[in-house]
């Protein structure tokens, strides 16, 4: 483990922890998120952001794979150095020198294997991807659980679960940081809807994720305009004219000392 990782410029906190503790597991160990959150304190929205920005940066690696019973996983690389390659199929290295009298005979080409056919993701995988993408607010907002499970007033097909609405509060809160009315953000969520929907806390969370507004800019410095001077009345000539206090008008001479 170098220094390369521990005093990363782009890495969270959280993700430097989580990588160390990664890489001090034995081959084969468990560190998906439900093993995560059940090791650490953090939930599993600040442990699936520290895992995509190890991925970012080339700490690690998620690569779906089919068993020979045809169930799809997930299988997890991390790699001490960015720019490693894992070859899980690979030879293995050799046990010792190579021998005195040359290099050993090259390897035999390789046989093409027929490809499998793509096997379709299942949906409780697609579901699971699509909440760990939710954006990540800085502080939940005490609104957000009420705004989601207030969805069924728009449309009764948004009847969510009380776990699927504390898992789209983050998502939620980070709307409603950037700005976004609350009505606004139901009206979003809720309008448009496909007329076939298997999945609706699914599809709040893609939507929550693809359609976040932007960070709302400061509001501009208005300057109020200058007021122009009072009316005074001319100590000479009586004649009304603008100034700051009371005295003489500009075409009257100025009182003798």
């Amino acid at each position: 483990m170098g220094n390369h990782l521990l005093q990363h410029a782009d890495l969270s906190a959280t993700a430097i922890g989580v990588a160390a503790y990664i890489q001090s597991l034995p081959d084969g160990a468990p560190v998906g998120i439900k093993a995560l959150t059940d090791r650490f304190r953090e939930g599993e929205v600040r442990i699936a952001a520290a895992l995509r920005e190890l991925e970012r940066h080339g700490y690690l690696e998620r690569r779906r794979e089919r068993l020979a019973t045809g169930q799809v996983v997930t299988r997890t690389f991390s790699y001490n150095r960015p720019g490693a390659v894992a070859d899980p199929d690979g030879p293995p290295p050799p046990d010792g020198p190579l021998p005195p009298d040359g290099p050993p005979p090259p390897p035999p080409p390789p046989v093409r294997e027929p490809v499998p056919e793509p096997v379709p993701e299942p949906a409780q995988a697609r579901r699971a991807r699509a909440f760990d993408a939710l954006p990540v607010p800085r502080a939940l907002h005490h609104g957000a659980a009420g705004l989601l499970a207030g969805l069924r007033r728009y449309d009764s097909r948004l009847l969510l679960a009380e776990r699927d609405v504390w898992r789209l509060v983050p998502g939620v809160s980070a709307w409603l940081e950037r700005g976004a009315d609350p009505e606004v953000v139901a009206r979003a969520l809720s309008g448009g809807l496909p007329e076939h929907m298997r999945e609706p806390a699914a599809v709040l969370a893609y939507r929550l994720t693809a359609l976040v507004p932007p960070h709302l800019p400061p509001a501009p410095v208005i300057r109020r305009p200058r007021q122009p001077d009072p009316f005074q009345t001319c100590d000479g000539c009586e004649r009304a004219f603008r100034a700051a206090a009371p005295g003489r008008c500009r075409d009257c001479p100025p009182v003798a000392a």
